[in-house]
């Protein structure tokens, strides 16, 4: 790609953020440009996030319905998954799967409710009775 022809599409990122791109000059040199952003790249970026948002949304909704505990609501706000909380928590990845279990939940220790604050970022309060009205958390 010529340096000209990089993409300088407005995106969600451009107030924030610039990406270094790769192009040639007029004298067939490599050399790096600076883009503002590229079309198809932000569509893609919006539908992933999109899709976070779905997931966010769905573990709230669960949460409210007691389907499942807000461990599974604040890994999805946190854009984790089982493997990432167990890394993060120590805990087996079927003892977090358990923990998803409303009733499991409400009887964890102090200590295990702490270690999942920890990681979320927010206090045992937070996790134990969160925020789920409709602004979200």
């Amino acid at each position: 790609m010529k340096k000209e022809d990089i993409p300088q599409d407005p995106g969600a990122l451009q107030k924030f953020t610039r990406e270094v791109s790769y192009a040639v000059d007029e004298n067939g040199n490599y050399i790096t440009a600076l883009s503002a952003g590229w079309e198809v790249k932000t569509n893609a970026l919006d539908v992933a996030w999109s899709d976070i948002e779905r997931k966010v949304h769905s573990a709230r909704e669960k949460v409210l319905r007691h389907e499942a505990s807000p461990v599974l609501y604040y890994m999805e706000l946190k854009l984790m998954n089982v493997q990432v909380l167990a890394d993060y928590t120590g805990f087996w990845k079927w003892q977090i799967k358990r923990h998803f279990k409303p009733r499991v939940f409400e009887k964890l220790s102090p200590k295990k409710l702490q270690r999942y604050a920890s990681v979320f970022d927010i206090t045992v309060d937070e996790l134990k009775n969160g925020n789920w009205n409709e602004s979200g958390v």
